[in-house]
């Protein structure tokens, strides 16, 4: 009897456990509120990052280790974007579910098509250049799609009993994509042919999306201070051109970027790139609007 007591303790417990929220760990914020979304009432979600940081920067602090030791899963950007602390991070938690090629381990970069990928041997002289291609990926509609589709897909892997309701979170969220997409279309067509200067190369896949001309970047290379030779010339070849745009991440200085606009006779746009970078923005769908609308200025 003691035993039969035992046993059904045991599988009650085991389907408590089965009813938790899976928790859900990502590297930054879009990724996050994808994950809501897709995942509902049935995941619990967080970032190791907020959307006002240079996600290639984000401290190491033990009390993410015990975030990710909790993790059933761990969605990250990839292509070497986290290099510089995740690695820390997975290995310090502990958690075998979420290591590289574990099912609790999802890559994003792999649900994408991966713009500027370099065509030679890439060496630390060419400054931040990511061999696998270019990681910041997650804006535009299409991706953010794809992304949405993958984190579904890897939660019914998880929780295959709870397939038919991650199914229906994605379509929900897919639905929300195309009832919204004639109007960011119909924002998005004065701007197709616009020539802008970015700060870094990180807006690759925003300009194509939007058929935006990038004419050049105020790093020459990246990640590494622009030298006086390159900024004199980026100056003279924004005014040959008449570009008077500038895009700049809120998290970087601008004291560069306003130097050469003001000599250049063009603006700087502070651009927000994940969720979170500003209050107002606490969705995806708010960072396609607040791009949008900046870039329209």
């Amino acid at each position: 009897m003691n035993r039969l007591l035992c046993l059904l303790t045991m599988l009650g417990a085991a389907g408590a456990l089965a009813d938790e929220p899976l928790a859900v760990v990502t590297t930054i914020e879009t990724f996050a509120d994808l994950a809501r979304r897709v995942g509902g009432e049935k995941v619990r979600v967080e970032s190791l990052s907020r959307g006002y940081q240079d996600p290639h920067f984000v401290d190491a602090r033990p009390n993410l280790m015990v975030t990710l030791n909790r993790a059933d899963l761990l969605i990250r950007v990839g292509l070497d974007l986290e290099i510089g602390w995740l690695p820390l991070l997975t290995q310090g938690a502990r958690n075998e579910k979420i290591q590289p090629g574990q099912s609790g381990d999802l890559d994003a970069s792999t649900l994408v098509e991966v713009l500027d990928v370099p065509q030679v041997k890439v060496s630390r002289a060419m400054g931040d250049v990511h061999p696998g291609g270019n990681p910041h990926y997650w804006l535009p509609p299409v991706n953010a799609v794809r992304i949405a589709r993958g984190i579904a897909e890897r939660l019914k892997q998880l929780r295959p009993g709870d397939a038919a309701y991650f199914d229906a979170q994605f379509q929900k969220f897919l639905a929300e994509v195309k009832q919204r997409a004639p109007a960011w279309e119909a924002r998005a067509k004065p701007l197709a042919g616009l020539k802008v200067v970015t700060y870094h190369r990180s807006w690759i896949y925003v300009t194509r999306w939007l058929k935006i001309e990038e004419v050049g970047y105020v790093e020459n290379k990246p990640g590494v201070a622009p030298s006086p030779v390159h900024l004199a010339e980026l100056i003279t070849l924004m005014q040959g051109q008449g570009v008077k745009k500038i895009l700049v991440e809120e998290f970087f200085n601008h004291s560069i970027a306003e130097t050469v606009a003001n000599k250049a006779g063009a603006k700087v746009l502070s651009m927000p790139s994940d969720v979170g970078a500003r209050p107002e923005i606490k969705s995806w769908f708010d960072l396609v609007e607040a791009v949008l609308t900046q870039l329209a200025r």
